[in-house]
């Protein structure tokens, strides 16, 4: 059973800091590209952050120099560390491969609000 678990969020002020932790269960996930995506309030749902299996890496240009996607194929485990936080970084967070279209989990709520 292909399963995703995400974790992590909370409330963070201005500036502040998470780190996101995505669990994934599923062979499938330990050799496909995998993403980050979130969803604001009344917004569609965007990519965030991508990584291959290799480690390259490509990043919505709002959150380049500030987020970090990385993951540990040995671990089933696929990471987003998130700095200097904004306000319209609120959204939900979702992890995924790329390109999905379903499989989805119940996603991690991330707030930034001072």
């Amino acid at each position: 059973q292909v399963q995703l678990v995400e974790s992590g969020g909370g409330l963070v002020l201005p500036g502040g800091s998470l780190r996101l932790s995505c669990t994934t269960s599923g062979r499938i996930y330990e050799v496909a590209p995998m993403a980050w995506y979130r969803q604001a309030p009344g917004k569609q749902r965007e990519l965030v952050a991508s990584i291959t299996r290799y480690g390259n890496t490509n990043y919505l240009d709002s959150v380049k120099g500030r987020f970090t996607i990385s993951r540990e194929n040995a671990k089933n485990m696929v990471y987003l560390q998130m700095n200097s936080l904004r306000p319209s970084d609120t959204a939900v967070y979702f992890c995924n491969i790329v390109n999905a279209v379903n499989g989805w989990g119940q996603g991690t709520q991330v707030t930034v609000s001072s």
